[in-house]
C-alpha cells in the first residue's frame, strides 16, 4: 500500500465529523493527564491567574495546563459567556495576540454556540471598527487594557451596541470606574463599567452558573454546518471580505490534515508524524486561519502539546525552552531565521568558510539519489561540525516545519532540508479553511506545494493565464478547488461570493481536473468550483507548483506576463538582500525596489576598507553600495528569461514591515501600498529622461 492509500484509509479517534467544541471535549477526554498548554510567565498580567484559576509561571519560564485543566477552565468560561447572554445567535469578537487565553475563549466561545470572529491585534482604529461592524459583534475580548482603549474608542461610532468587552489580562478598575462611570454616563461608548470583565471574572461567573448537563446541550445544539467563525481576508486587494466558516469546513480540514500528517502506522519509523506526543510552539496570529487550523485545532484533536511564544522578541529563546516538534510559520519568518543562523556562523571568516562549506555539502546529499560513501561522510562532517549546533539552537527536536501563507523560495527550503530541518510547504487560503494542498513528510518535493489533501478535487484553468505560464511543462492556470474545507461564501456580500465560485457546467471544456472525485469524497458534482485567484502547475506526478497570484502576474507593454514572486524567492536566502518586490506592470520592462542588508552591506565594505555613510538612505544612494547588489541581481538575472530579468532598480531604506503597513500581519507585501510609499522611486526607475 502506498503513502496515498494508506492516508486515504487511515482512521483514528482524532479523525470524526463533528463540531469544533465536540472535537475538543473528546480530545480533552482521551489526552486528560497530556500537558495541552504552557504560558510563559513575566509577560502578562493574566487575570486567570490573579484570580487563582492558574498558578503564576515563573518570569522567562513555562507553566503547564493539562488537558483536564483546560477543558475545566473552557467549560466555564462558556458559562460565564452565557451568563453575559453569549448563545447561538451572538457573535463574538477575539482581539488579542497569539496566547493560551486566546485558545481558551475561542473553544468557550464555540461550546456556548456563538460565532467567533477575529481581529488583528495590529489593526488601526478603522479597521477595528469594520471587524466589529461588520459581523455585528456585541462581544468583544480585548486582550488588554490598550487594545480595550481601541474597543472603547470606537464603540460609540459602531452601527450596533457593544453588551460586554473582556480582558484577557487584569484593568485598573478604578481608573475605568473614573472613564465610563457605573452608569455610563458622560461617555459616548454605550458601555458602563459594569459591562467590561476580565477573563477571570467571566471565569468566576461560570463557576458559580456551570452545570454539566447545561454545557452539554448548549454543545448538542450546534451543528457541525452551523457557522463557526468569520474570517476576514487581508485586503491586499481590497475590502476586508468576511469569510463563512462552518464547523463542518474546520472539522474536515483538520481532518484532512491530520490523515497526512499523523503517526500512521504504515509509516516507516523514521518519518515523524503528528501525534498526542507532539509539541508545537505557536507564534503566528490565531486571528489568521493558518495558525487556527494547523497550530490550534490539529493540535488540540490530535491531544498534542501547545506552547506560546507569546513575544517575537523571545522567539529564539521560547524554541530552546518548549523544544517544539514542530511548527507552523509563514516564508518571512524561515528568512528571518536562516539570517539569524548564518550571521551567528560568520562570526569570523573561518566559521563562514566552514558554513557555506556545509551548506553546500548538505545540498549535494539532499539532492542526491544515490549519495555514496564519501558524500555521506562529508554530510556526517558537516552534521557534527554546523547542522547539529543549529539545530540546538531550536530546541534540537524539530522534525519539521511547516510553511503556508505565502510562496517560499525553493532555493531556501532546500537548504532547511540540507540542514535536516525539513519544511513542508503547503497551500490554502482563507476561504478553504485554508489547506487545499500541502507536502507529505515520507515524501517533500521542494519546490511544491505538495498534492491535494484528500477529499480535495482541483482542476486548472489555463484560459487565465498568457502563453508565457501556459507553456510550462505540466498543466498550467488558475486553481480551481471544491471539497468540504471550502466555504460557501462570504459574509453579507452575495456579489463577492457569485465572483468567487464557477459552476461544474461552465468550466471551458480543456480543464484538467485531478484529486478526489465527488463520487469518491461523497460531494456532489454539481457543486460549484471556488476560484482561487492563484496561477499553478500540476505537475505528472500530481504535485502542485505555486506561480503567482492572477491578479499579481505583471502584464508588461510588450504583452509578456511575468510573474513576480519566483523572481523574488531568488533572493529570500540572499546575504545582501533583506527584502524585493519586482515591479513592471504596463511598463516596457521589470524593475525592482530592494532593501538591502545594511549590516551584510556594512561588514562586506569594512572588510574593503571602504568608508560608507552611517545615514542609510545615504548607503542606498552610494555607487559602491549599488555595484554590489548590483552583482547579485545579475546572479539571480542569469536564471530567467530575458524578458523576465530585472533590468533597473532603486535601493530604499525603508524595510517593509507590518508597522508601516507595507506587510500584512501575516508577512504578505502589500504591493498597492509598497507602490504609493515609493512612488518616486518608481518613476526615476522608469523615467527614460
Amino acid at each position: 500500500m502506498n503513502w496515498r492509500e494508506a492516508e486515504r484509509g487511515f482512521s483514528d479517534d482524532a479523525v470524526a465529523r463533528e463540531t469544533l467544541p465536540r472535537m475538543f471535549e473528546r480530545s480533552a477526554e482521551r489526552n486528560a493527564d497530556r500537558l495541552a498548554q504552557r504560558y510563559k510567565g513575566g509577560i502578562y498580567d493574566r487575570s486567570l491567574v490573579s484570580s487563582g484559576v492558574l498558578p503564576p509561571a515563573t518570569a522567562g519560564e513555562y507553566a503547564d495546563v493539562t488537558y483536564a485543566e483546560m477543558r475545566a477552565i473552557v467549560r466555564r468560561l462558556a458559562a460565564g459567556l452565557r451568563e453575559l447572554g453569549v448563545d447561538g445567535d451572538t457573535r463574538v469578537a477575539l482581539y488579542a495576540q497569539t496566547r493560551m487565553e486566546w485558545a481558551q475563549t475561542d473553544f468557550a466561545a464555540l461550546a456556548a454556540g456563538a460565532t467567533v470572529t477575529t481581529v488583528y491585534a495590529s489593526s488601526s482604529p478603522s479597521q477595528v471598527r469594520y471587524l466589529i461592524e461588520d459581523p455585528e459583534a456585541t462581544v468583544v475580548v480585548a486582550e488588554n487594557r490598550e487594545l480595550l482603549d481601541e474597543v472603547l474608542g470606537v464603540a460609540g461610532d459602531l452601527d450596533h451596541e457593544l453588551d460586554a468587552v473582556v480582558t484577557f489580562d487584569d484593568v485598573d478598575a478604578a481608573d475605568l470606574d473614573a472613564e465610563l462611570g457605573a452608569g455610563g454616563d458622560g461617555n459616548d461608548t454605550g458601555l458602563s463599567v459594569d459591562d467590561v470583565y476580565t477573563l477571570g471574572a467571566v471565569h468566576a461567573l461560570g463557576d458559580e452558573a456551570f452545570d454539566e448537563a447545561a454545557y452539554e446541550s448548549w454543545i448538542d445544539a450546534v451543528e457541525v454546518d452551523d457557522l463557526a467563525s468569520l474570517i476576514y481576508t487581508s485586503g491586499t486587494t481590497g475590502k476586508p471580505k468576511g469569510v463563512r466558516l462552518t464547523h463542518a469546513n474546520f472539522r474536515e480540514n483538520v481532518n484532512q490534515c491530520y490523515r497526512r500528517f499523523a503517526d500512521r502506522p504504515d509509516r516507516d519509523p523514521d518519518v515523524p508524524g503528528i501525534s498526542a506526543d507532539s509539541t508545537t510552539l505557536s507564534f503566528l496570529p490565531l486571528a489568521h486561519v493558518f495558525e487556527r487550523l494547523a497550530g490550534h485545532y490539529m493540535m488540540f484533536a490530535a491531544g498534542a502539546t501547545v506552547g506560546y511564544a507569546e513575544s517575537p522578541d523571545t522567539l529564539r529563546e521560547d524554541f530552546g525552552l518548549v523544544r517544539p516538534t514542530t511548527t507552523t510559520s509563514v516564508p518571512r519568518v524561515y528568512e528571518k531565521l536562516y539570517d539569524a543562523i548564518r550571521e551567528q556562523a560568520s562570526e569570523s571568516p573561518v566559521k563562514e568558510r566552514i558554513f557555506e562549506w556545509a551548506v553546500g555539502v548538505g545540498q549535494a546529499h539532499h539532492e542526491a539519489d544515490d549519495p555514496g560513501a564519501v558524500l555521506d561522510a562529508k554530510r556526517a562532517i558537516a552534521d557534527k561540525l554546523v547542522f547539529s549546533s543549529v539545530r540546538e539552537a531550536i530546541g534540537g527536536n524539530i522534525d519539521f516545519f511547516i510553511s503556508g501563507g505565502g510562496s517560499l523560495s525553493a532555493e531556501l527550503c532546500a537548504l532547511y532540508h540540507a540542514m535536516d530541518l525539513p519544511i513542508l510547504e503547503g497551500y490554502g487560503l482563507t476561504e478553504t479553511s485554508p489547506v487545499i494542498s500541502v507536502n507529505p513528510p515520507e515524501a517533500p518535493t521542494v519546490g511544491t506545494i505538495g498534492p491535494p489533501v484528500v477529499d480535495t478535487e482541483v482542476a486548472i484553468d489555463g484560459t487565465v493565464v498568457g502563453e508565457e505560464v501556459a507553456d510550462l511543462a505540466g498543466d498550467a492556470g488558475e486553481l480551481l478547488v471544491r471539497g468540504p474545507q471550502v466555504t460557501d461564501g462570504y459574509w453579507n456580500r452575495p456579489d463577492a461570493t457569485a465572483e468567487a465560485f464557477t459552476e461544474p457546467d461552465r468550466l471551458p471544456e480543456d480543464t484538467v481536473v485531478a484529486g478526489d472525485p465527488p463520487e469518491e469524497r461523497g460531494g456532489d458534482p454539481d457543486d460549484p468550483w471556488f476560484r482561487t485567484g492563484d496561477i499553478v502547475q500540476l505537475r505528472p506526478d500530481g504535485y502542485i507548483a505555486f506561480r503567482e497570484r492572477a491578479k499579481q502576474l505583471l502584464v508588461l507593454s510588450t504583452g509578456k506576463n511575468v510573474a513576480p514572486g519566483p523572481i523574488e524567492d531568488r533572493f529570500a536566502a540572499n546575504e545582501f538582500v533583506e527584502q524585493c518586490v519586482v515591479l513592471g506592470d504596463g511598463r516596457k520592462f521589470v524593475s525592482a525596489l530592494i532593501v538591502p542588508s545594511f549590516e551584510k552591506v556594512a561588514a562586506w565594505a569594512d572588510a574593503r576598507g571602504i568608508d560608507l555613510p552611517d545615514d542609510h538612505r545615504d548607503v542606498c544612494r552610494d555607487d559602491r553600495v549599488r555595484e554590489r547588489i548590483q552583482e547579485e541581481v545579475d546572479r539571480v538575472n542569469e536564471e530567467f528569461e530575458p524578458y523576465e530579468q530585472i533590468k533597473r532598480f532603486r535601493l530604499v531604506e525603508e524595510e517593509f514591515t507590518e508597522e508601516n503597513d507595507l506587510l500584512t500581519p501575516t508577512m504578505k507585501k502589500k504591493r498597492r501600498n509598497i507602490l504609493d510609499r515609493f512612488a518616486d522611486e518608481v518613476e526615476l526607475i522608469y523615467d527614460d529622461r
